[in-house]
């Protein structure tokens, strides 16, 4: 079966997968969809017998059928070998009732990895299918994670750039000086005096810039994104919702056809609809619990079916969520307006002229599988800190925001069913955030006392990404105005 991809805003014209990846967006501002959403081939027991490589063959091989076998094996191979410090890719540790599905054993340490050590071999690949001859520029705004994971994922890689957006004063310490030490003669990074919003919004404007695209052809570049508007990024993270549910029924937690829930905390949408497409590819999910800090727009959206952006931005200790518009929300609006793209286009229009929008009462209805709540930053540290004196787990902020969801979920529905968690990076790239839950006396210490303090207390070891920073140079300093995005990217790439 053939899957072709079409904008969430278009007239129903459609792409190869190759060709989705490559744009990332479509020229009209949308999204690319499947055409359809293909079942899973085998059966869940089949599957359970799989390694990760193995079942992220079977999952993307339904989605990415213009790939032959042996280009998209090859591109699986290259992103899921040693660059993981475990052979499972992603584990499961069960702590206090619930299963932890750990996404973050890869090179940068956070979930991003997950999907993005694999984009930059689709994407070569992708452009190679499509006879594209002009240097490919990863544009890329980040809350936090997704620039330093795709800067490790395209650093040198041949025929490709990656400029990275962040807002200079909303990330974590360690999850700048992991950007802004990150080697290849590839790679650029741009602090911005604004908020993650304004960083997205910015680079969606290039994106849709007729003027600023044509300087860029006659220079021989193009832009493409690896934030999780692109399908590229949002396919293989299905994967490891699949390998969840694999990974229960070979070790006997549950039976065949059993369902669970799934706990994600969100922010930009992409990692709970991964979890939402693997449910309607026939995986037994019930409830997909969507969990938000204290920037609960998506809260607010599944209590009342109006999407409003208008609002104080909130810096919070889960800044990978400390967003106000969640963009892959858009391919959900379509699939609940019934594939209408015109509706689409009028919601997503008034988000940007309004900032707000509501849907109908009918595509209310189809929401049901969502449950949303948000955990504030008292409750996320309160988690954190006895979830660690029960268990002796050690989880970072955003795995305590979902955490602290899946247990007002439970009190409020009393649904004990098997639950993943979605834990999503490593506490080593929060360490004061997580340390100061426990006791506010670290905060006196430096960010690498604290991480050698963890190291301490927890056993874990500290990961490679982390002691590789400590005394690495600071290669990139450059830090503008939002307005002055366009003008850095024309800059680095030696545009007049």
């Amino acid at each position: 079966m053939e899957v072709y991809y079409k904008s969430t805003r278009g007239n129903g014209e459609t792409v190869t997968a190759s060709q989705a990846i490559l744009q990332g967006l479509s020229p009209d501002g949308g999204l690319f969809v499947p055409t359809q959403i293909p079942q899973l081939k085998k059966s869940l027991k089949e599957l359970s017998k799989l390694s990760y490589q193995e079942l992220a063959y079977e999952v993307m091989s339904s989605f990415l059928t213009d790939f032959t076998p042996e280009e998209l094996k090859s591109c699986i191979e290259k992103a899921y070998d040693s660059k993981f410090d475990t052979e499972e890719i992603a584990p499961l540790a069960e702590k206090g009732g619930a299963y932890y599905l750990e996404l973050f054993h890869g090179a940068t340490i956070a979930f991003k990895d997950m999907a993005l050590s694999i984009l930059p071999h689709l994407m070569t690949v992708s452009a190679k299918k499509n006879q594209e001859e002009r240097e490919i520029v990863i544009l890329t705004a980040t809350s936090g994670d997704t620039g330093k994971a795709a800067m490790a994922g395209f650093a040198d890689v041949s025929g490709t750039r990656i400029i990275v957006f962040y807002p200079k004063h909303g990330v974590s310490p360690i999850q700048e000086k992991q950007m802004v030490t990150q080697k290849g003669a590839n790679t650029y990074v741009v602090g911005i005096t604004g908020n993650f919003d304004d960083a997205q919004t910015a680079v969606k404007k290039m994106f849709h810039d007729p003027e600023l695209n044509q300087e860029l052809a006659q220079s021989g570049f193009m832009f493409s994104s690896a934030n999780s508007i692109n399908i590229g990024r949002l396919v293989p993270q299905i994967v490891y919702y699949v390998y969840a549910y694999a990974t229960l029924l070979r070790e006997g937690k549950i039976q065949e056809g059993e369902k669970i829930n799934a706990v994600v905390p969100t922010g930009n949408f992409g990692n709970i609809l991964a979890a939402y497409y693997g449910k309607q590819m026939g995986l037994p999910l019930d409830k997909l619990i969507c969990a938000s800090n204290d920037n609960k727009v998506l809260y607010d959206f599944f209590s009342t079916g109006v999407y409003d952006k208008n609002r104080e931005f909130i810096l919070t200790s889960s800044p990978s969520m400390d967003i106000l518009i969640s963009s892959n929300l858009e391919r959900l609006i379509y699939r609940i307006a019934g594939e209408d793209s015109a509706k689409c286009r009028e919601l997503m229009e008034a988000l940007s002229a309004q900032g707000k929008y509501e849907v109908t009462d009918s595509m209310r209805v189809q929401l049901e599988d969502f449950y949303g709540n948000y955990a504030t930053e008292e409750e996320t540290a309160q988690t954190i800190a006895r979830v660690f004196k029960e268990t002796g787990y050690m989880m970072d902020p955003h795995t305590a925001v979902a955490a602290t969801v899946y247990e007002k979920y439970k009190e409020q529905t009393g649904d004990e069913k098997t639950a993943v968690i979605a834990s999503t990076a490593s506490p080593y790239k929060f360490t004061r955030s997580v340390m100061c839950a426990l006791d506010a006396k670290y905060d006196a210490m430096s960010d690498f006392e604290l991480v050698d303090e963890l190291n301490r207390l927890t056993k874990v070891a500290v990961p490679k990404a982390i002691d590789e920073i400590r005394t690495a140079p600071v290669l990139h300093d450059r830090v503008v105005e939002a307005a002055d995005m366009p003008g850095a990217v024309k800059d680095i790439l030696g545009i007049q």
